[in-house]
């Protein structure tokens, strides 16, 4: 999420801006048939990758370059973008392969991915530079390339907060994006980050959980039964059009999945907002735990299984880390491991301090919470213990891989060395 803004000691954080394209009918007819050359020509592009097993940026433009023009009547600017799209659906599908995130090799699903070439959905995002696309944000008008030439004055609609990022920020490629029969520009921009408080008052713990999506030591609950009860009825809804395993029961099954996939973002966008700007406003860093991994570790029956796998605890968790980034706000991961049955007020550790989901009884003083918001209080704890020995505001480290050296596979131990997620009694 980092890099470099207008001069190098500028650091930034790469955001994108979404608005709303609102083409004639015309110029929408013109961007589709435009879409559909693009992935046409990136889907041929990948077949000839594939067997020639050319799947670096130069190299296969020496084999697709000329035929991507002349075939498909791409300019040379979207005949690049066309075959560099095309690696780096390569470099995606190697990294996920690697990381075992299509399964294990040899498995049905591993060899589904990696033994036929990548194909390009017709109405698939396509990059745009400034060269095939202009701006003019005060008239909330584009000027776009495409197969039938240049389109002026298309209108596009945004906030004020979305016009502002993008006068002042934008910078890179924009992605044409057609969802729904609903266009969409995504922008990117850079967006400096502020100076990072480096002297906090104290810190803000953050509990996630499922109940209650997010608990903060100062005792304000969001809670997440209406977002729950919407997940639990929508499973139904799924359980049902997936025994009816008709056509248009699968186009509903993939728009209600968005659907439930927007609101969670939504949702999560809103706690995020209003954690790092609470934390900004009186000046302290936010504590988090590191759940790397926990779906691994944990082990559920099978009524929750799917209401665990639908935490979207990381995205929340990503959510509050680049908002913090932006306001100069520290953030610090600790360890996970008995927040929910430490007293934080005694510090005594017992299994049956967790009276019920929602309440915390300590066994040796007597101390009554919220369960959730004890949690937060233990985690704000051990986050000002870590800053006070020296750690830096950082971000958990990746799932490791079986042989121990990051990325997807089996869980391992948390030891002393993971500093950064080491409890203030390691």
């Amino acid at each position: 999420m980092r890099g470099l803004g207008w001069a190098d000691s500028v650091v930034a954080v790469k955001l994108v801006v979404q608005v709303k394209l609102l083409p004639t009918p015309v110029q929408a007819s013109a961007l589709q048939a435009t879409l559909r050359a693009c992935n046409e020509a990136a889907t041929w592009a990948s077949e000839v990758a594939f067997e020639k097993d050319v799947k670096r940026n130069f190299a296969l433009r020496e084999h697709t370059y000329g035929e991507v023009k002349a075939r498909w009547g791409l300019g040379a600017q979207a005949a690049q973008h066309v075959i560099k799209k095309t690696c780096d659906a390569y470099a995606t599908l190697r990294a996920n392969l690697k990381a075992g995130n299509l399964g294990r090799p040899g498995s049905k699903r591993y060899r589904s991915a990696s033994e036929k070439p990548v194909t390009f959905r017709p109405e698939g995002a396509q990059p745009y530079d400034d060269r095939m696309l202009s701006w003019q944000i005060s008239e909330r008008r584009v000027s776009i390339w495409t197969v039938a030439g240049r389109v002026k004055d298309v209108v596009f609609t945004a906030s004020p907060e979305q016009l502002a990022t993008l006068t002042l920020y934008r910078k890179g490629e924009s992605d044409l994006l057609c969802r729904e029969g609903m266009w969409f520009l995504n922008a990117t921009c850079e967006v400096p980050e502020a100076p990072l408080d480096q002297v906090p008052s104290d810190f803000l713990g953050i509990d996630l959980g499922i109940v209650n999506i997010a608990t903060t030591s100062d005792g304000e609950i969001m809670a997440g039964r209406d977002l729950n009860r919407i997940r639990a009825r929508e499973r139904k809804l799924r359980t049902k059009l997936q025994k009816k395993n008709t056509a248009s029961a699968k186009r509903r099954l993939k728009k209600r999945r968005r659907k439930e996939s927007r609101r969670a973002k939504d949702i999560n966008h809103k706690i995020s907002k209003h954690v790092v700007a609470e934390a900004e406003r009186t000046g302290r860093g936010i504590a988090l735990e590191d759940l790397t991994g926990i779906r691994e570790r944990v082990r559920l029956r099978k009524p929750q299984r799917a209401t665990h796998s639908s935490w979207s605890f990381h995205q929340l968790g990503s959510f509050i880390a680049y908002k913090a980034r932006r306001a100069g706000v520290p953030v610090v991961y600790v360890d996970s491991a008995y927040t929910s049955r430490t007293c934080a007020e005694c510090g005594h550790i017992d299994k049956a301090n967790r009276v019920s989901q929602a309440w915390f009884v300590c066994r040796n003083c007597g101390f009554v919470d919220h369960a959730d918001r004890n949690g937060s209080r233990n985690i704000r704890a051990r986050a000002w213990e870590l800053w006070r020995r020296g750690a830096q505001s950082t971000a958990p480290a990746p799932s490791p891989k079986p042989d121990g050296r990051g990325g997807a596979g089996r869980k391992r131990r948390i030891t002393a060395s993971d500093a950064r997620c080491a409890s203030p009694a390691l």
